[in-house]
């Protein structure tokens, strides 16, 4: 019995230490469908188009209702969300467009971004519908090109660089 409970405080010990430890070290943990579960390793690479990143969310009420609704899990962003992952698609002085067909960059479609009418659980979703607009140095546009359900602009729009924390790219994956 002595040795069991020796081992469980020992194992508990471990797992505190590595849940701390382990986003000081710059590693996430994505176990979201936006884009392949795995771990990820913050790089420190300059936030450019086109770059995976991970970024705090704001704490308006889309997000508040994405926590609620489990697209967001809790986390140490404001308003008790958790970091997201998406690609940086658009970036200054690029076209957004975004219609029921999808959203489109510079004229060009980006893939899986026809928006979804409702969830996976049915529940109604509301895409932005924005006719072109011109993007500033401030604001980039953050979806996901590896999934068509992904919760990303094109239900909260764009997004101020300022939010986003680090580039990211994918150590493993296990999908």
């Amino acid at each position: 019995m002595k040795k069991l409970c020796i081992i469980a405080i020992a194992t508990i010990a471990c797992l505190t230490i590595v849940t701390i430890t382990t986003p000081l070290a710059g590693i996430r943990i994505n176990t979201t469908g936006s884009y392949p579960r795995g771990i990820y390793w913050m790089t420190g690479e300059p936030i450019t188009k086109g770059a995976l990143v991970i970024f705090c969310p704001t704490d308006t009420a889309i997000f508040r209702q994405a926590k609620e609704r489990g697209y967001i899990g809790a986390g140490f962003c404001p308003g008790g969300t958790g970091y997201m992952i998406k690609k940086i698609m658009a970036a200054a002085n690029d076209h957004v467009e975004m219609t029921t067909a999808g959203v489109f960059v510079n004229g060009v479609s980006v893939p899986n971004s026809k928006p979804l009418d409702k969830d996976l659980e049915g529940k109604p979703l509301s895409p932005v519908k924005a006719d072109i607009a011109v993007l500033d140095d401030h604001s980039v546009l953050l979806m996901s090109d590896y999934s068509p359900k992904s919760f990303d602009g094109r239900y909260f729009g764009l997004m101020d660089k300022s939010r986003i924390i680090s580039v990211i790219r994918p150590i493993l994956i296990w999908e």
